[in-house]
């Protein structure tokens, strides 16, 4: 499809504005459809009032730490939901006294505190901060917190797969071989009862056995429980063109795709390159981003622990002052996990117990 040209513009996105003017991608598919890029004389983010459901949305996390609770099925709030995934937050602090199988979905646990074990069918693993954990559907499991542990969990009516790498090579962003699976170990856990809960239909089962449920001593084949940790992960970056999100994809499931924000070098090597984010709205997804740790150079009043939520419908970008914070800067030391949906997301009452009302206001100047 041949691209038009009306008006004044830069010839490559991203690069070279015109004085006074700002970009905006307005585009399709998640940056893989048909595009436009408007040159505007202001922001499209620069309103004074919103009136109505559709804005944007924060939520901060830290907040459920004052009500966490020892239970794991009680203790995943969800906060945001479709037909397609959940989105939730997780504290653990204890053992569970149980084991888990969830036959709703996969399980994908982004560890955003502490450390500890889980005990899965295939064998255990040992998690720390920033690790992924992917657990398909169906597999028994039990976390074993060694401290306090906090989760963003994500669970998913398809199965999570990796991105097709494409161009970039079957290595690119991290090579398969890293990935870890679980060894299946010896148990020495006394006869008695053993309770397995079995989540189905978002409904509680639970199956009472007069042994350990997690017997198995061997396992083959290609579907398993795996790991990796976010250290081990390798962002693509420019050093002269700002590369869309979808650059940073880490898994892939049905409707939606997760990414991860990590350390990377910023685009020093052409003083015309933009540094942060272009305004764009990408009207097919919502957006949800969960912050780890870092600098999160393009977001004002947002730290670690945090959630924004930018709903289809509605601009988003860099905040005031963002421009002006990277001018000088050689690379971004963020850690932020990025989860697109194909379809509108939902918040429970939970998030709103936690929402920042006023987030909308942070993109103005100064306040009215």
């Amino acid at each position: 499809m041949i691209p038009y040209q009306k008006g004044t513009i830069t010839r490559q996105a991203h690069v070279s504005l015109p004085d006074g003017l700002v970009e905006e991608e307005y585009g399709r598919e998640g940056f893989f459809g048909p595009y436009t890029h408007f040159y505007r004389t202001a922001p499209p983010v620069n309103w004074t009032h919103i009136e109505g459901p559709l804005r944007p949305h924060s939520l901060d996390c830290n907040q459920l730490e004052k009500t966490k609770t020892s239970d794991f099925i009680t203790g995943r709030q969800t906060l945001l939901y479709n037909q397609d995934v959940q989105i939730q937050f997780l504290y653990l602090d204890t053992p569970m006294p149980y084991l888990f199988r969830n036959a709703d979905g996969d399980d994908l646990f982004f560890v955003h505190k502490g450390q500890g074990k889980m005990e899965t069918d295939f064998g255990p693993f040992q998690y720390k901060k920033g690790d992924y954990l992917v657990i398909p559907r169906g597999t028994v499991y039990r976390l074993f917190p060694k401290e306090p542990s906090a989760f963003l969990v994500v669970e998913s009516k398809g199965a999570f797969r990796l991105p097709e790498k494409g161009l970039l090579g079957q290595q690119a962003l991290f090579d398969p071989a890293i990935i870890n699976v679980p060894d299946p170990e010896p148990l020495s856990y006394p006869p008695g009862e053993y309770h397995l809960k079995i989540k189905r239909l978002n409904e509680i089962t639970t199956v009472t056995y007069p042994f350990y449920p997690i017997n198995v001593v061997g396992w083959k084949g290609t579907l398993a429980p795996w790991q990796i940790n976010v250290a081990d992960i390798r962002p693509v970056s420019c050093e002269r063109y700002h590369l869309p999100p979808s650059a940073h994809t880490t898994f892939v499931s049905r409707n939606f795709v997760v990414c991860s924000f990590l350390p990377r070098p910023l685009e020093t090597g052409d003083p015309t390159a933009l540094k942060v984010p272009f305004y764009h709205s990408n009207i097919d997804y919502d957006e949800v981003l969960f912050y780890h740790e870092g600098e999160f150079f393009s977001r004002t009043g947002i730290g670690k622990g945090m959630i924004t939520f930018h709903p289809q419908g509605l601009h988003h970008g860099p905040q005031p002052g963002a421009f002006e914070r990277t001018k000088n800067a050689a690379r971004t030391n963020e850690v932020a996990v990025m989860i697109d949906t194909r379809h509108p997301l939902f918040m429970s009452d939970q998030a709103q117990e936690i929402e920042n009302k006023d987030y909308w206001k942070s993109w103005r100047e100064k306040d009215e």
